[in-house]
């Protein structure tokens, strides 16, 4: 059968070596990882997947709540027959990341959350969601791509940075974007979850990001038994694009740490 998502498998497995998965955020699509499948690709084997309502994947409208998104991504992984591996996840894809380990933990090796957090929605929030998404609909993704972009990416990110966000944003249908806000806004709190994480743990984040910043990445950190922090100087919200060596000595590092390789 044909995975559902659109995705990149690139790389070999290797005996020492565990597959990387790599979940992305809101409202992206898995070229946001660019740098990361030609870092890792060469010696390891990863995977980096279009959710569902972005990219080159189905667009399902209505409510994508986060465990829909696990679902989708641990069908393709039977698909790829990835059985363990270890998975990494950026805003969202971090919250999608959490939702997994909730569903399925004894096939995540290792688990690395970028520019996240873990708190279920305000009141005030889930309003807020629903609000946007009415808004992309109505208007499509272009006015909020343009009023978001300086924070996705910090002011002073590389031209093509800032261009390759703005493109994959603008790029975004937005019926997809709209049921992934609904449902992101009905998502659990994961901090008790944190706290019975048992395989290691990496947490990242730019330290110019406002969307999600540096106390968060360190709460996350304080939460998780035995985890990393890495706070990525010179990035906001996206530090695997805008500083992708830093992001990659970081996440090379951390899966050194579990494999070897």
């Amino acid at each position: 059968m044909a995975p559902f998502l659109a995705y990149e498998d690139k790389g070999t497995q290797r005996d020492t070596s565990l597959p990387l998965v790599l979940v992305h955020g809101h409202p992206f699509d898995r070229t946001m990882w660019a740098p990361q499948l030609a870092a890792f690709a060469p010696s390891r084997r990863v995977i980096a997947p279009d959710l569902r309502g972005y990219g080159a994947s189905p667009v399902v409208p209505g409510i994508t709540p986060l465990s829909v998104f696990a679902e989708d991504i641990a069908a393709l992984l039977d698909e790829l027959k990835a059985d363990r591996f270890v998975l990494a996840g950026l805003s969202m894809g971090g919250q999608i990341a959490m939702e997994c380990y909730r569903l399925f933990p004894e096939r995540i090796a290792g688990l690395v959350l970028a520019d996240t957090f873990p708190t279920a929605e305000t009141e005030a929030g889930k309003r807020a969601r629903g609000a946007m998404a009415d808004r992309l609909l109505r208007e499509g993704m272009r006015g909020y791509a343009d009023e978001v972009l300086h924070r996705m990416v910090a002011p002073y990110a590389d031209a093509d940075v800032q261009a390759h966000v703005h493109r994959m944003m603008t790029g975004t249908d937005p019926e997809g974007a709209a049921a992934a806000l609904r449902g992101r806004a009905q998502r659990p709190d994961y901090r008790d979850l944190l706290t019975r994480v048992s395989v290691p743990a990496l947490v990242v984040v730019g330290a110019d990001d406002t969307f999600t910043p540096v106390a968060d990445a360190a709460a996350m950190h304080a939460a998780l038994p035995g985890a990393t922090l890495r706070v990525i100087d010179g990035a906001a919200h996206l530090p695997n694009l805008e500083r992708p060596e830093e992001f990659n000595a970081a996440l090379g590092e951390f899966l050194f740490s579990l494999s070897g390789v």
